[in-house]
């Protein structure tokens, strides 16, 4: 491995927002271990064969600590470091709080919050100074919408924890970033109606909603970011300012 490549590990990166942001470090030279619970199902093996030599597709889930951990050392074990850690595996179950069943409720929470922190345990202690950690939250984190309790809850907290973080891990000159997308055109999104996609349009000041592509631009460029930390970036479309920057 040459000094200008880095080693980057995305979590849920076979599909949507997670598969750009894997496909624009492979662009841009890297080395990526891409973390999914069942990658031979998933869209990575086609992205492998061009990339045999800098991508590897690891399964773990997010929720469990031992696969993380084990996946953490097959990536130490292969390209001898780690540089950046992308928490972008998300679910999403909907529905008010009067129905919402709390089995949906601990299963987004364990895999959008707890997953995250327990992705970070597992790679801190191969970060050195330079290292950059990026979660992925979400607009709705900030801004509430009826019958997405879960989902905003677990973003929400998030953002809570990168703050701590990256307060936490200043000293040793690791970085801890949250990019925020907002409405983007992803497999979530695709099965939307026409007239709930014209709805949310309507919202978003740039009238249009986002790419997957333009998501993993802004994370490659936070990765990269050496003087920011703790910082919340929005790439939304000016969504977030129809209400307000978070605070």
């Amino acid at each position: 491995m040459s000094n200008s490549e880095k080693v980057w590990l995305v979590t849920g990166g076979s599909r949507g927002i997670g598969q750009a942001i894997v496909e624009r470090a492979l662009a841009d030279g890297n080395r990526v271990a891409v973390l999914s619970r069942n990658p031979k199902k998933d869209k990575t093996e086609a992205t492998n064969k061009e990339n045999n030599d800098r991508q590897l597709n690891l399964a773990a889930d997010v929720c469990d600590e031992a696969q993380l951990q084990v996946a953490v050392e097959q990536i130490i074990s292969e390209w001898g470091r780690l540089d950046v850690v992308v928490n972008n595996a998300g679910l999403h179950r909907g529905g008010k709080t009067s129905s919402l069943d709390l089995e949906d409720w601990e299963a987004v929470v364990q895999t959008n919050l707890s997953g995250a922190l327990k992705v970070i345990r597992s790679a801190e202690p191969h970060l050195e100074q330079g290292a950059s950690i990026v979660n992925i939250g979400a607009v709705v984190g900030f801004r509430g919408f009826p019958g997405d309790a879960a989902y905003a809850s677990s973003k929400a907290g998030l953002a809570g924890l990168t703050r701590a973080l990256s307060i936490e891990y200043a000293k040793r000159g690791i970085r801890v970033n949250l990019v925020i997308p907002g409405l983007v055109f992803t497999d979530m999104t695709s099965g939307l109606s026409e007239k709930a996609m014209d709805s949310m349009r309507d919202m978003i000041p740039l009238g249009r909603l986002g790419e997957a592509a333009e998501i993993a631009a802004v994370v490659h460029s936070v990765a990269a970011a050496t003087y920011m930390t703790g910082a919340f970036i929005p790439v939304d479309g000016g969504l977030m300012s129809t209400f307000g920057m978070p605070g």
